[in-house]
């Protein structure tokens, strides 16, 4: 038999992908063995084609998240912002040579033409650039020298909040997710993300992207499946330190919002906004606290 005559059309077996969480660095199934269907936007024809089955994270998932994220946000908001954004750009890489992958996810997931999914997909590299370049220059526009009337030096520096849970957008499967997860971890916070429900399958190739740059395992951390579910347990998580809640517009975010409470936790509500539009420095800004040093001046 020659050494091609196994692998002719028809002779294969097929090497389906499993698609799984992102905790740590790693890609664990659901402990809870769960997954869910997913399907393509709807054609002409109203049917949606079944595309695969993601893990269905759980409780305990989410929780094993914020562990991971808060033994990654020390040495991550420790390395210098010249770091952090050469590490992202190196994100943003990894996203290019993967653009018709990116392509092709988003397209059935969100119904797209072939030039609109790539005009997304584009656009969702070029806002993970943007975020990378303004890890090095944030401090300039949010730090001061205070005047004070005195012989002290009066220094106001940013410093990233620490754990951040982020409901990611539901309609939109990658620029979306760019949107909320870029802007976070550029100034040195960890997250955990819960992914679009129905379109998750571009938010794990992102993780996959992740894991093959140089982002220090457990920095981001992505769960796929029910936001409902999750969203109680990491707003009333003691040790997460902020929640974005921009994809829990459809839910009871103000019970989020009063569970966040519990330990102070930094909140951004949901609201409209065209997530196509040009970044801003607030999703950025909303994630930093301000340190303020005296010192005495020398003669």
């Amino acid at each position: 038999m020659s050494p091609t005559a196994s692998t002719t059309a028809g002779s294969r077996v097929d090497v389906r992908k499993t698609y799984k969480l992102f905790i740590g660095g790693a890609f664990p199934r659901s402990e809870s063995g769960r997954s869910y269907e997913v399907y393509a936007a709807a054609g002409r024809s109203g049917k949606r084609a079944f595309l695969a089955n993601a893990a269905k994270a759980s409780r305990k998932d989410a929780r094993n998240a914020v562990v991971a994220a808060r033994k990654a946000v020390g040495g991550w908001a420790g390395a210098t912002a010249y770091n952090r954004g050469q590490v992202l750009y190196r994100v943003a890489e990894v996203m290019e040579s993967r653009r018709d992958q990116l392509v092709a996810e988003v397209r059935t997931a969100e119904g797209l033409s072939p030039a609109r999914a790539g005009a997304v997909v584009d656009a969702a590299i070029d806002r993970w650039v943007w975020y990378a370049g303004w890890s090095d220059k944030i401090a300039q526009i949010t730090g001061n020298l205070n005047p004070v009337a005195g012989p002290y030096f009066n220094i106001s520096a940013p410093e990233p909040t620490g754990v951040v849970a982020v409901l990611a957008p539901q309609d939109s499967s990658l620029l979306g997710l760019v949107s909320v997860v870029a802007p976070v971890i550029v100034t040195g916070n960890a997250c955990v993300v819960v992914s679009s429900e129905s379109m998750p399958l571009p938010a794990i190739t992102l993780a996959e992207c992740l894991a093959t740059s140089d982002v220090p395992g457990g920095v981001v951390n992505i769960l796929t499946g029910d936001a409902a579910e999750m969203a109680p347990w990491l707003a009333s998580h003691l040790d997460v330190n902020g929640i974005d809640l921009t994809g829990a517009a459809d839910l009871d975010w103000a019970a989020f919002e009063a569970a966040a409470a519990d330990n102070l936790k930094r909140v951004r509500r949901p609201g409209p906004e065209d997530l196509a539009a040009a970044p801003e420095l607030t999703r950025m800004t909303a994630w930093l606290e301000t340190k303020t040093v005296w010192h005495p001046k020398g003669r």
